[in-house]
């Protein structure tokens, strides 16, 4: 990672087509990620953003402030070589889905779970093709194996730029049906953030805010709309 502490030395960025998809290029020399593998990504409209962030940089390199630049590494250098691995760990969320544990008091908490989550699970049978079965309490309730292996065969069906942001719209709300309406565009993505949250919301409104948790869900928020903006600027247009 030491080639991240260099300081500009480009004067222009900019986006270069390649039979392989749009490369970022600094001067003219093509970018590499860590791993030292070109910098491709499969749509302009990404790496027109990556671009932006190499043309931002005043002085000294600093990851944190190009995050697609940063997941763009990440596919290419991780999620290429790790495809299956991830897929089968993403798809182990549906038999514990968030959206599928219910509490079973108090009834304004159990009926509030149930109109926020009840829709996702129906649009999941609808366009999913697998019934996810609400239970109550926090025990283990394993899900229908068939409904697991649709949900399987569709995670592993996603390109290594997809994965990526599959994996953080995932594990951060904790519900592989809410990972893919994000990329389903079921709602808009600070809406699915909400309703990953129903259960972290009641405790707040009945016990208070504490201040480091909320610090840690804004982190998290943010990254969860940095990966639905991923995901959509890696599809391709038309």
């Amino acid at each position: 990672m030491s080639d991240w502490k260099l300081k500009r030395f480009w004067d222009n960025a900019h986006v270069t087509p390649t039979a392989e998809g749009f490369a970022i290029e600094l001067d003219g020399r093509g970018v590499k990620t860590p791993a030292k593998a070109p910098l491709i990504v499969p749509t302009q409209a990404l790496a027109d953003r990556i671009a932006r962030e190499w043309n931002a940089v005043e002085e000294m390199i600093d990851p944190g402030t190009m995050p697609f630049t940063r997941s763009s590494n990440a596919a290419i250098d991780k999620v290429t070589l790790q495809h299956a691995e991830i897929a089968d760990m993403l798809a182990a969320y549906g038999d514990a889905d968030l959206t599928c544990y219910r509490a079973a008091a108090p009834q304004p908490l159990t009926e509030l779970q149930a109109r926020e989550w009840d829709p996702l699970l129906a649009w999941a049978e609808k366009t999913l093709s697998a019934r996810l079965i609400p239970v109550q309490g926090v025990m283990h309730a394993p899900q229908n194996p068939q409904a697991l292996r649709v949900l399987s065969d569709q995670v592993h069906a996603l390109d290594v730029f997809a994965l990526t942001a599959f994996h953080d719209l995932v594990s951060l709300s904790g519900s592989l049906v809410i990972g893919f309406a994000a990329m389903h565009g079921l709602h808009d993505p600070q809406t699915l953030w909400r309703l990953s949250r129903i259960d972290e919301q009641w405790q707040e409104d009945q016990w208070g805010k504490d201040d480091e948790a909320m610090a840690m869900a804004a982190r998290k928020e943010s990254d969860f709309l940095h990966a639905h903006a991923f995901y959509n600027l890696s599809r391709p247009r038309g």
